[in-house]
């Protein structure tokens, strides 16, 4: 399947894009659920027309203003995105894709650190989705760290086709976790250990447990891991004044982007990159882009 444009995140970066886009006749697919950070905010002050309004009653205004596009939504969790030249490939669970000629990526930014070593064994015997890699580890012992409601259906999923299962939880109590799985509670994940792979999971309490396989799902992930090639200044994506990366067609807007983590500059952003995308589209699919010009 293509779209004209991919945008990842369904904040208000995101929703924002989204808007401006379908306004000006392209083919958008959004990808991302509610903004966990916006919707739990009891009061928002300064966002300009609005008030003193709650984040949840904000975040359904903007989803409102989307109603009557032809927009479609997915709350898919997209694992990776890939360069393509004059469109990108956009990996999905299961091995699943589709094609965009543009991409905004909104995803807004993960505060949490990396565990140490997380970077060091990342695709050797590190992971961020289970769904995709259960499989090499069927048979053997996997650890799931997990940050949010996703993870415990990954922890779910996987505990059918690994041998043993251990769910670290950061998430909440009460979760419901299949028969089988043993669930961690109060303890907190600071390293990853091993020579040539991952082998031990150790926390601040100096308790260690040691798998096959880790998995860290977390609500995003570094954006070079995933965007190969991204040009990031560690923490956040290097954008120009029309939200453009470094990477031709592809954007970023919102938190990911930079400080200062602002619901307006997330707003804004989203139309700035919107806008830009919608005329590079345009060149592109009319075979009139020049990069000497861009």
């Amino acid at each position: 399947m293509r779209y004209n444009l991919a945008i990842i995140g369904a904040g208000p970066a995101g929703l924002s894009a989204a808007l401006n886009a379908a306004i000006r006749n392209k083919s958008v697919i959004l990808f991302g659920t509610d903004s966990h950070a916006l919707s739990s905010t009891e009061s928002i002050k300064n966002y300009l027309g609005f008030g003193d309004v709650g984040g949840c009653d904000l975040n359904e205004a903007m989803k409102k203003s989307l109603e009557g596009y032809d927009i479609t939504k997915s709350s898919e969790k997209v694992q990776q995105v890939y360069a393509m030249g004059d469109y990108f490939a956009i990996m999905l669970k299961g091995d699943q894709m589709i094609e965009a000629t543009s991409v905004i990526v909104a995803t807004g930014i993960e505060l949490k650190k990396d565990l140490i070593g997380e970077d060091e064994f990342f695709a050797k015997g590190v992971s961020y989705c289970a769904t995709c890699d259960a499989a090499l580890y069927r048979g053997k012992k996997v650890v799931v760290i997990g940050y949010n409601e996703e993870s415990v259906e990954e922890a779910n999923f996987t505990s059918e086709i690994v041998d043993e299962l251990i769910y670290v939880n950061i998430y909440k109590d009460d979760i419901d976790l299949y028969d089988g799985i043993t669930e961690i509670k109060g303890e907190v994940p600071v390293e990853i250990i091993g020579e040539e792979k991952a082998q031990t999971l150790k926390f601040k309490s100096g308790k260690e447990i040691s798998a096959d396989g880790f998995f860290i799902i977390r609500e995003s992930s570094k954006p070079e891991r995933l965007v190969p090639s991204i040009a990031t200044d560690a923490e956040h994506i290097i954008v120009d004044k029309n939200c453009r990366t470094n990477i031709r067609g592809l954007y970023a807007a919102g938190d990911i982007a930079g400080r200062p983590y602002q619901i307006n500059k997330a707003a804004g952003e989203g139309q700035i990159a919107a806008l830009d995308a919608a005329k590079y589209i345009t060149l592109v699919e009319n075979n009139k882009f020049d990069a000497s010009h861009w």
